[in-house]
C-alpha cells in the first residue's frame, strides 16, 4: 500500500506483549482505504509458507542464484537467512540493547523479545506462526484507536463491516508481571556482553539496581512516581547524575535507567554503562545514598513546579504527530487493564497530584514507600572478549543441528542439501514474480487527488537594526517560537569539529552567577525548552556552495518571551569556560558521547556509511560527515581518551574562540519568530533588547572548505566493525534544488525502491531494508543498505541499478504510484512551530516549492529514463561506497576497497588528534 496512498505514517511496532498497526493520513479517501487494508491484513493474512521463510528465517545457500556458474565456490556454503532474523542480528550487536533485553528476561522472566532472539528464533516453525495468529488476532483480543477531524461513524461501519464475521471469543486477560523481591536484595550478573573495542578496555560493565513500584493503572500515583523519577534524573542538576556520573562513576546511564510503566507493575532502575569492575559494587551503595540523602532534604518545590510547567506546554505545543503520540502513550496501559479515557483525564490527574502534594510530603513518601528498602534487584553485564566468537560458535552449531535435522528426514547429506537448494530457488522464482504481481484488487488513491497549488503560509519580513526577522502570525495557543541563525563564514575544520562540543558544553557548564542546575531550573519554569545547535545548509542554487553557522531555537508561553531571550543570552554569552570545574565537566561529556559510540553506530550504520560516501562529493556532504559522522566520532574519542595529565586546555581555548564570535548583532544574525498577532510587539521588544546585548560582528579565521573535496575521501571506502551483519551506501552528485533535473530523479528513487530494490535487497537479499533516496537540497543521489547479510550482492544491484531504471517499460501506473509516494512527504502535516522554516533556514521559498510540486506532477516515464541515464549510468564514475562491517577476504586494496579503522583509543604516548585532517 505504502506507493497506492498519501499517507503520512505507515508501519508495525511489536512489543512484549502485544502488536500495533498504525497508519495516519490527512486524505479521507486514504483513510477509509487504509482501514479497509489494514483491518483485513491483519485479521485475515494468507500467512503463506514463502512469506514465512522470506521474512522469518529458513536455511539455504548464501547466493542461490550463483548455483552451478563457479563465481563462488562459497555460494554453495548453507547459511541461516531470513529479513527478521538478520534485522536481529544487527539489533544484538548494540550492547545496550542486549543489556536491556537480558536485564528484562531476568526481572520479568514470562516476558517476550519484542524483537525476537536470533538465538531462540530458528525454534519457531511455519505451523507455530499460523497457530499463533489464529489464538491471537482475534476482534475479541484487539483494541482499535482513531484520532482525527474525520467522521466516526464512518469509521465504525467500516470496521463493524469487517469483524462481523467473527463470533465472540475469550480475549486474553493474562498479564505477565516481574519476579518477588520482597525476599531482596538480589545480585545477577551476565557473563555474556561484548566489549567495545571503541572504548578503554577497564570501562566495560552496565550494571544497575531496580525496583519494583506500584500497579500503572493508580494514574495519580503512576503520574507522581514519573515526576519524582524525572526530579531523581533529569538534568545535570539531579541528585543522581551529580552522584553517579558527575562523581565519575560511570558516563553515561545504562538503556534501562528510569520509570518503565509499560507493564502491570512500573520498574525504577538506575544504573551505568562504563563501569570499572571493581567500582560496581559500588554503583549501588551510592545510589541507595543519594536516595536516603534525597528523602533526608525532601524535593524542592521549584524544581516540580518546572515540570508541570513543561507538562502544561507539552498539551499546549501543537504537534503534527498529536495523534499517534496519544495512541503510543495508552496502548502499554490498555493493555495491562487501565482505563484509556481515565488514562486522556490529564486535568484531573494533575489537580489530584496537586492535592496530594499541597499536604506535605507527598513524593517523600512514595520515595519511601517505593525505593528506601533492600527490595531491589542488581543487574550486571560482564564483557567477554570472546562474544563475538560465542555467538558465531553457537549459530555455527545450532546451523549443524539443523541441516542434520533435515538430513535425517531428506535421506542424507546430499539429499538435504538438494533440497534446500530447490526449495531456495522456488523461494527465490516466487519473489522474481513478486514484482509484476496483479495488485488491482487493493484501493488506491490517485493523482488527480493532490491539489495542484500548495497551501501557502503567510510570512513577512522586518529588520531590527542589522538583522532580517521573518514573522509567522498563526495560531499557537498562547505560544512564541524563535529560532535564530548566525552564519559563520569559512569556519576553519579544526574549530567546526567542536561545534558539538562547544553546544552540548553551554548546556553543561553554567556560568558565573548561575550553575547549570540553577540555569535547568529556570528553563522549565520560563520556557518549554531551549537549544544552541549547530546549522548547515545547501544553495537551492549551486551544490558547490553551502553556508554553516550556530543555530538558536525555544519556545515559551507569551508572557515568559523576556525570560526566553534572557536565558538564551546568558547560555550563549556568559557560560564560563574559565570555572575550576569546566574541563573536567567537558571531559565528561566527551565520554559520555565516546561511551555510546558504538551502539549508535550499529542503530543507524546506513546513516553513517551514507554521510560518509557523501563526505566526498559536496561541501554539505562533507560539513555533516565532520559534524555527525564517523569523522566526529573518531575525534570525539580521541579528545575522550587523552589522559588527565595531558589535559585539555587547547580544547578549552577553542571552545572560548568559538563563543567569541558564535552570535552577533549584524549582517550574519537572522530570526524567525512564529506567535499570535497579539504578541507581536511583545516579541518585537524582547528580540530588540536581546540583540542589544550581542557583539556588532562576527570575526572567524577563513577556511576553503571546497579545497577538502575529493582529496581525502576514496571511491570505496570499508570500516571494519565489530557487527554481525552490514551496512552500505552508495553516493552519486546530481543537481541543485531549482533545475529542472530534480525533480525526476525523486521520483525515479522512489521508482527504484518500490520497483526494485525492495525486492533486491530485502526480500531476495535477506537485507533489513534498502533502497534509493533523493536529496533535492543537496544536489544527491544515493542508495543505502541496513543490518544487510550480503553487502556484496547489494553493491552489483545497486551500480546495476540505473541501468535497469533506464531499460524499464515504466507504466502510467508505475509514475502514478511513484507520485503518490513522493506526495507524502511534501504534503505531510506541519507541526505550527514548522510553519515557514523551510524557507527561513534553507532559502528555499514558497514559489520555489510551488515550481517543484508542478514538476513533480507532470513528471513524464520519458523523464525518468532520461536522468536515469545521465545521472546514475554515465554519473556512476563519480560514485563513493561506504560500508561498515566485519572485514573478509572480499574487502581487498585490489577490489579498490580503502580500508579505515576507527581508532578512538590512544597507545601509549600517542600524538594529539590533528583535526585539520578532513577525513578518517
Amino acid at each position: 500500500m505504502l506507493p497506492r496512498s498519501l499517507s503520512n505514517f505507515m508501519n508495525a511496532f511489536t512489543s512484549s506483549d502485544y502488536t500495533s498497526y498504525p497508519f495516519a493520513t490527512t486524505n479521507f479517501n486514504d483513510f477509509r482505504n487504509l482501514l479497509s487494508v489494514y483491518l483485513d491484513a491483519t485479521l485475515n493474512p494468507l500467512l503463506n509458507e514463502n512469506d514465512f521463510a522470506q521474512e522469518g528465517w529458513r536455511v539455504g545457500p548464501a547466493n542461490p542464484s550463483q548455483q552451478h556458474t563457479g563465481q563462488q565456490p562459497s555460494a554453495e556454503k548453507l547459511v541461516f537467512k531470513g529479513v527478521v532474523y538478520n534485522e536481529m542480528k544487527g539489533q544484538m550487536s548494540d550492547a545496550s540493547y542486549l543489556y536491556y533485553t537480558k536485564f528484562q528476561k531476568v526481572i520479568i522472566p514470562a516476558i517476550n523479545n519484542s524483537g525476537g532472539d536470533p538465538q531462540k528464533m530458528t525454534n519457531l516453525a511455519y505451523g507455530d506462526l499460523k497457530a499463533f495468529h489464529a489464538k491471537n488476532y482475534h476482534p475479541s483480543n484487539a483494541k482499535i484507536f482513531t484520532y482525527g477531524d474525520m467522521p466516526l461513524p464512518d469509521h465504525l461501519v467500516e470496521i463493524g463491516r469487517q469483524l462481523e464475521p467473527f463470533a465472540k471469543s475469550a480475549a486474553d486477560t493474562s498479564i505477565i508481571l516481574p519476579i518477588d523481591l520482597s525476599k531482596g536484595p538480589i545480585d545477577c550478573i551476565s557473563r555474556c556482553g561484548p566489549v567495545d573495542p571503541l572504548v578503554e578496555k577497564d570501562m566495560q560493565w552496565k550494571t544497575s539496581t531496580s525496583w519494583l513500584m506500584g500497579d500503572t493503572s493508580d494514574m495519580v500515583e503512576t503520574f507522581a512516581l514519573r515526576i519524582m523519577s524525572s526530579l531523581l534524573l533529569d538534568g545535570y542538576g539531579s541528585p543522581l547524575y551529580r552522584c553517579l556520573i558527575e562523581s565519575g562513576l560511570g558516563p553515561d546511564w545504562s538503556a534501562n535507567t528510569g520509570y518503565d510503566t509499560a507493564g502491570k507493575i512500573g520498574i525504577f532502575s538506575v544504573g551505568l554503562n562504563g563501569v570499572k569492575e571493581e567500582i560496581v559494587p559500588e554503583v549501588a551503595t551510592t545510589v541507595i545514598a543519594c536516595l536516603e540523602d534525597v528523602y533526608e532534604q525532601g524535593f524542592d518545590q521549584n524544581k516540580i513546579d518546572g515540570l508541570l510547567h513543561q507538562a502544561e506546554l507539552g498539551l499546549k505545543h501543537k504537534t503534527a504527530n498529536f495523534g499517534m503520540g496519544i495512541m503510543q502513550r495508552i496502548q502499554p496501559g490498555w493493555f495491562n487493564g487501565s482505563d484509556p479515557l481515565e488514562m486522556l483525564a490529564w486535568n484531573e490527574t494533575v489537580n489530584a497530584f496537586k492535592t496530594n502534594c499541597a499536604q506535605g510530603g507527598y513524593l517523600e513518601g512514595l520515595l519511601k514507600k517505593y525505593l528506601l528498602n533492600e527490595r531491589y534487584l542488581t543487574f550486571s553485564m560482564k564483557p567477554d572478549e570472546r562474544y563475538g566468537s560465542i555467538v558465531a560458535e553457537e549459530e555455527e552449531e545450532r546451523l549443524a543441528n539443523k541441516i542434520a535435522l533435515i538430513s535425517r528426514s531428506a535421506g542424507g547429506d546430499n539429499e538435504a542439501h538438494a533440497q534446500l537448494v530447490t526449495k531456495e530457488l522456488e523461494l527465490l522464482e516466487a519473489q522474481s514474480k513478486a514484482p509484476t504481481e496483479n495488485l488491482d484488487c487493493l484501493p488506491s488513491v490517485h493523482v488527480r487527488d493532490i491539489p495542484r497549488h500548495m497551501e501557502r503560509r503567510i510570512v513577512r519580513d522586518s529588520n531590527i537594526g542589522n538583522v532580517k526577522v521573518q514573522w509567522r502570525e498563526a495560531n499557537t495557543n498562547g505560544l512564541t517560537y524563535i529560532r535564530a541563525i548566525n552564519t559563520l563564514e569559512g569556519l576553519p575544520a579544526e574549530l567546526r569539529q567542536l561545534m558539538p562540543l562547544f553546544t552540548d558544553s553551554l548546556m553543561r557548564l553554567g556560568t558565573k552567577d548561575k550553575t547549570m542546575e540553577q540555569l535547568e531550573d529556570l528553563i522549565k519554569l520560563k520556557t518549554g525548552g531551549i537549544a544552541v545547535s549547530y546549522h548547515s545548509t545547501t544553495s537551492p542554487y549551486d551544490t558547490a556552495r553551502a553556508t554553516e553557522g550556530v543555530s538558536l531555537s525555544g519556545y515559551a508561553l507569551d508572557n515568559n518571551v523576556s525570560s526566553m531571550y534572557e536565558l538564551l543570552g546568558a547560555i550563549i554569552r556568559e557560560t564560563n569556560f574559565d570555572g575550576s570545574e569546566a574541563e573536567g565537566r567537558v571531559r565528561e561529556l566527551l565520554q559520555s558521547a565516546a561511551n555510546g559510540a558504538l551502539d549508535a553506530i550499529a542503530s543507524g550504520g546506513h546513516s553513517y556509511a551514507r554521510r560518509y560516501a557523501e563526505a566526498g562529493l559536496t561541501p554539505q556532504g562533507l560539513l555533516n560527515e565532520q559534524i555527525g559522522g564517523l569523522t566526529q566520532v573518531q575525534y570525539t574519542g580521541l579528545l575522550a581518551s587523552r589522559a588527565l595529565s595531558e589535559g585539555l586546555s587547547d580544547v578549552m581555548s577553542k571552545l572560548k574562540a568559538i563563543q567569541s564570535f558564535a552570535i552577533s548583532n549584524s549582517t550574519a544574525f537572522r530570526a524567525a519568530i512564529t506567535c499570535g498577532s497579539e504578541s507581536v510587539s511583545t516579541n518585537e521588544s524582547a528580540l530588540r533588547q536581546f540583540l542589544s546585548t550581542l557583539n556588532d560582528s562576527t570575526v572567524v579565521p577563513r577556511a576553503d572548505v571546497s579545497t577538502t573535496l575529493g582529496t581525502t575521501y576514496k571511491s570505496k571506502t570499508f570500516f571494519p566493525l565489530p557487527y554481525q551483519v552490514y551496512y552500505s551506501a552508495l553516493s552519486l552528485p546530481t543537481v541543485p534544488y531549482t533545475h529542472p533535473s530534480s525533480a525526476p530523479l525523486a521520483i525515479l528513487s522512489q521508482l527504484l525502491t518500490h520497483k526494485h530494490l525492495h525486492h533486491e535487497i530485502r526480500e531476495k537479499g535477506g537485507a533489513y531494508g534498502g533502497g534509493a533516496y533523493s536529496r533535492g537540497l543537496s544536489g544527491l543521489f544515493g542508495f543505502y543498505s541496513f543490518r544487510d547479510p550480503n553487502p556484496q550482492n547489494t553493491l552489483r544491484v545497486i551500480e546495476d541499478a540505473g541501468r535497469w531504471a533506464r531499460d524499464k517499460e515504466w507504466t502510467a501506473q508505475d509514475i502514478e504510484e511513484a507520485k503518490l509516494s513522493i506526495f507524502q512527504g511534501v504534503d505531510a502535516p506541519e507541526s505550527v512551530s514548522d510553519e515557514g522554516m523551510t524557507r527561513f533556514l534553507s532559502g528555499v521559498d514558497e514559489d520555489m516549492e510551488q515550481r517543484k510540486r508542478e514538476q513533480l506532477l507532470d513528471i513524464k516515464k520519458a523523464d525518468v529514463v532520461e536522468v536515469a541515464q545521465k545521472y546514475l549510468v554515465e554519473g556512476m564514475a563519480n560514485a563513493r561506497v561506504a560500508v561498515l562491517g566485519e572485514e573478509k577476504g572480499w574487502v581487498q586494496p585490489g577490489g579498490g576497497w580503502d580500508t579505515k579503522r576507527l581508532q578512538m583509543l590512544r597507545d601509549g604516548e600517542g600524538e594529539a588528534p590533528d583535526p585539520s585532517n578532513q577525513a578518517l
